[in-house]
């Protein structure tokens, strides 16, 4: 770090110098570094509070850059993100506080991108048509990182409020469609970025070799696919410690006896260091599960700091 003082990243300015060519590399090589031991991370922790709101922090170190998230999350918010909060960033010579970043655009651009990475290493080569299901932040990020990775030629939009689904269905040039089980029936790529507390994503109308990111559920709890549809997947975590104890699919789908501990093979960076298979056949159903971990957020907030002191961007404050 610089010395200057803490830098202070803006959201306007994460979106500027975060773009999905950038975050995608990013998140792979984070996703390496943490499934070959070179991170370290607790848990999330979230603290609810009244009226479905929350609080999380996530604090976590990777190789030399540690800090930690904090983060709200206020699902009615009017006029600002769903998700709001900071980055925070510590020297790692002096243990002082560096930078603070912008939380809700940097988790908005890197869960997508961890996604894309994800639809990279597992989707089918010949993967061209998409469906989203859902229509929040994550809905448009997505659209638009796993465009940057694979050339679509198709996209659909389902979601609950039709209004909301027409309008992002003109914003990307996507199709609407009014139930889940059309918007998958000729998807290769599988979205899911929903608010939704029950499935809305059942196995019988996934075609055989689709890929699905299952999104939109971060904690126990919110469960967007049936359990028929976490059997039948060749599954994989982010981490798989926090998808052990925290990934709702797959804790409902133990629970119900659809599947065995064994059912969740590792983790996405193990496939991306080659180390683990992730398809294996064109009509394996592949799944990645994403609850977002803290070292994709160090990984793009390091990034944004080094970025900052080379192209003068930021503001420093003395602290």
């Amino acid at each position: 770090m610089t010395g200057r003082g803490l830098l202070v990243v803006s959201r306007q300015e994460v979106a500027e110098h975060l773009g999905y060519d950038i975050c995608i590399p990013l998140m792979r090589e984070a996703m390496i570094a943490l499934s070959t031991g070179r991170t370290r991370q607790l848990l999330r922790a979230i603290l609810d509070l009244e009226g479905g709101r929350a609080f999380g922090v996530m604090p976590g170190a990777m190789e030399q850059v540690f800090g930690a998230k904090l983060i709200s999350v206020f699902p009615s918010a009017t006029g600002a993100p769903s998700h709001q909060g900071f980055v925070a960033l510590f020297d790692p010579e002096t243990g002082a506080p560096a930078a603070i970043l912008d939380a809700s655009e940097l988790t908005g651009i890197r869960t997508a991108a961890a996604s894309a990475a994800a639809t990279e290493a597992l989707a089918r080569p010949d993967a061209r048509r998409l469906a989203i299901l859902g229509t929040g932040e994550q809905a448009l990020r997505h659209a638009e990182a796993i465009a940057a990775a694979r050339p679509l030629e198709r996209v659909t939009i389902w979601g609950r409020s039709p209004e909301k689904a027409r309008a992002l269905a003109a914003r990307l040039g996507a199709e609407v469609v009014d139930s889940v089980e059309a918007a998958v029936a000729e998807a290769d790529i599988i979205c899911t970025v929903s608010a939704a507390a029950k499935p809305i994503l059942r196995g019988e109308w996934v075609r055989d070799g689709t890929h699905i990111n299952v999104v939109g559920s971060s904690r126990a709890g919110p469960v967007e696919i049936d359990a028929a549809l976490v059997r039948r997947a060749r599954f994989f975590a982010d981490h798989e410690e926090g998808v052990r104890r925290q990934g709702a699919e797959f804790l409902a789908a133990i629970a119900e006896g659809a599947v065995g501990e064994d059912h969740l093979l590792g983790e996405i960076g193990e496939v991306f260091a080659g180390t683990l298979a992730g398809r294996i056949g064109a009509a394996d159903v592949t799944l990645y599960k994403s609850l977002g971990s803290i070292v994709q957020d160090l990984a793009a907030g390091w990034y944004l700091c080094r970025r900052a002191a080379e192209k003068g961007f930021g503001t420093y404050i003395p602290f």
